[in-house]
């Protein structure tokens, strides 16, 4: 396979990749790889290969192919390629969560003679070098390559990198608990998404929404948080970007953990302050606690649907149903029907909870 019919069957599977037939588009790529006798094509193929695996979670996949191309740009003995391919290597080792090698080997790509590549490069190895101290802990150099991988962004009008680096940025702040710029960084990210995106990957945009989720949270704005991570994951369904899916599947578990405890606090709270002001005579603000825990009984839907006496308060057998409505156990043997009272499901077999 030649240099043009190479350069043809990159594109093709490119187009394959874009259009969400990843599997097709990796099939095509390794034909490629197997027939061409263009170096700088099987560069290239190896390239898109190395960004298929990296968006599917396949990291020792992405490493392997990582490797085959440092091999191809020594041979092709371009600077620029071998540039490039150590920053694959160092996104890989990354990715693996292999930070001191991730390291060295930024430093190798600056370490190497004046490139054309360094000037486009730069700021990413910048940012995969932050990427990796901030996964060490070293909070100072981190926040130090991401400033620098900031000033590439800015020196060379680079908006997609600097969405980067701020989505970065949002999770040093979320780790160092600076909740406020945890939240300010995505949120330019989804500017910048929302303003020069328009050609770019979808990814970018659930990149930041994903982070800005996850600030909010951290900021107690769930139903916010709730949206962020409901639009992230879309887009990470649509393209099967799996590393992002996880992500947003722990996010959902950690916002579902904060609203439980939010409303299972208020309860607590109104059932204390109702104990107080009723030892102390305070008929009004009695009231107002009694009307205020009934009220988070029902938004926290902790009542039994057939009696309608909370759960919770005191020991009480209860049943689980398939459809995850909860009734006193006694009540659903009082009651006789063979339907959820709630949703009205047929079945009344027991869930398993």
């Amino acid at each position: 396979m030649g240099q043009d019919q190479t350069k043809q069957q990159i594109e093709k599977g490119l187009q394959l990749y874009q259009s969400n037939q990843t599997e097709k588009a990796l099939q095509l790529w390794m034909k490629v790889l197997e027939k061409s006798s263009d170096l700088v094509g099987r560069f290239r193929v190896l390239g898109c290969l190395v960004t298929a695996h990296s968006e599917m979670g396949r990291y020792k996949e992405m490493l392997k192919f990582a490797v085959v191309q440092i091999d191809t740009a020594r041979e092709l003995e371009d600077a620029n390629f071998l540039l490039e391919s150590y920053l694959n290597l160092a996104r890989s080792n990354e990715k693996l969560c292999e930070f001191h090698k991730t390291i060295s080997y930024c430093k190798t790509c600056l370490g190497l003679p004046g490139t054309r590549a360094a000037a486009q490069l730069g700021g990413q190895v910048s940012l995969s070098m932050g990427n990796a101290f901030l996964g060490l802990s070293l909070f100072q150099k981190a926040l130090e390559s991401f400033e620098k991988a900031l000033r590439y962004a800015h020196n060379n009008d680079d908006a997609m990198l600097e969405c980067r680096v701020c989505c970065s940025l949002g999770s040093f702040y979320a780790q160092v608990k600076d909740y406020e710029k945890a939240l300010f960084f995505p949120c330019k990210a989804a500017e910048l998404v929302n303003d020069y995106g328009k050609g770019w990957s979808l990814k970018y945009r659930a990149m930041s929404q994903y982070h800005m989720a996850v600030a909010y949270r951290l900021l107690g704005h769930l139903g916010s948080a709730m949206e962020c991570c409901e639009e992230s994951m879309k887009i990470a369904l649509q393209h099967g970007d799996r590393p992002l899916q996880a992500l947003c599947l722990l996010c959902f578990a950690d916002i579902h953990r904060s609203r439980g405890d939010l409303q299972l606090g208020q309860l607590k709270l109104h059932c204390l302050s109702e104990g107080i002001y009723r030892s102390k005579g305070l008929q009004r603000e009695l009231r107002a606690h009694v009307v205020r825990f009934h009220e988070c009984v029902e938004e926290a839907e902790l009542y039994c649907g057939l009696c309608g006496e909370s759960i919770g308060e005191k020991n009480s057998r209860l049943q689980a149903l398939p459809c995850s409505h909860i009734f006193h156990l006694r009540c659903l043997q009082n009651n006789g029907t063979r339907s959820c009272p709630n949703c009205r499901r047929s079945s009344m077999k027991p869930g398993f909870v």
